[in-house]
């Protein structure tokens, strides 16, 4: 599956492929004239690898067209910030991570989330989101500030009842359901979603695991505003802030939307979650009480009971 950056590498090289057949020159002369090797502009033009911005100055010079060389550039570096490494953005702890994503949630006024498999940050528990950074901790080898990481991510929270903001989330019924933690974090998490559907400001959606869909994606994101959309994956956060592909993106959140249970039929979701939840444990505490009674009786009858 491609990802934002790819994807957008490639829009960048089907520019350049053009600009370059517009100016008559085949791959091989292209290459000649600026003293590259053969392979590299097929490179560049199938999105395989990003070029720099002296690449580009040579581009243009060699294709003769001068005037496009700063929209062109700037488009590179956009490329180059969409990406970035977790481990560089971790190296000094979870806690600095955390901090980092403050001043932007603090200038959102609308936040449109969609989440495929895990309950998302601003409405986690402090139980859940031990066991998320506890295991990225580990994952990505990070000095270990897990008490400071989650106490910051347990702190950004507060813009759930400051400010003008209105929260939109979607979540697919698999986010209720994949175990973090143990059976009781995950009633917590659960009770704490309930209670969260009943902000005003906050829409919560749920998509069932079996219903119609009119979208499907398997990446999760963030829309913040307009202005910026933020992708996770398992090695990287890509930043995206071109308007057309945030309208993407958008329209994707729309078509989630309209995929989604809402309202009393939402809760009656999570509720039945909930209590499957609950109920599993009460079965597991129940057996294991039950089979400690027989152990303890058949040692008591054998003469090698406790004590």
């Amino acid at each position: 599956m491609t990802t934002p950056a790819q994807e957008a590498r490639q829009a960048l090289g089907a520019r350049l492929k053009d600009l370059r057949k517009d100016a008559g020159l085949t791959g091989r002369a292209l290459a000649h004239a600026a003293g590259w090797h053969e392979a590299k502009v097929s490179k560049i033009e199938h999105g395989k690898q990003n070029p720099t911005e002296a690449d580009l100055r040579a581009w243009y010079l060699h294709c003769n067209y001068p005037d496009q060389l700063p929209d062109l550039t700037a488009t590179v570096r956009h490329i180059e910030a969409m990406y970035l490494e977790w481990r560089r953005e971790m190296r000094t702890g979870q806690k600095r991570l955390q901090e980092s994503f403050v001043p932007l949630w603090e200038r959102t006024q609308l936040f449109r989330v969609y989440e495929p498999g895990l309950i998302p940050g601003i409405f986690q528990t402090a139980e859940y989101a031990t066991a998320i950074i506890s295991h990225n901790i580990e994952r990505f080898k990070t000095p270990n500030d897990l008490e400071e990481a989650v106490a910051a991510r347990v702190e950004r929270q507060r813009v759930l009842y400051t400010g003008d903001r209105r929260f939109l989330i979607v979540l697919e019924e698999q986010a209720l359901r994949t175990r973090v933690g143990d059976a009781q974090t995950m009633i917590g998490q659960l009770d704490r979603l309930l209670a969260v559907m009943s902000l005003q400001r906050v829409s919560l959606r749920i998509i069932p695991s079996m219903g119609d869909r009119k979208a499907w994606t398997s990446e999760g994101f963030w829309i913040y505003d307009e202005g910026k959309v933020i992708v996770e994956t398992r090695s990287a956060v890509l930043t995206i802030s071109q308007p057309r592909e945030i309208a993407v993106y958008a329209d994707v959140f729309g078509r989630l939307q309209q995929s989604a249970l809402y309202g009393d039929k939402a809760r009656a979701v999570i509720a039945d979650v909930l209590a499957q939840t609950t109920a599993s444990t009460e079965h597991v505490c129940s057996h294991q009480g039950r089979t400690v009674q027989e152990h303890a009786a058949r040692g008591d009858a054998s003469g090698h009971g406790p004590g």
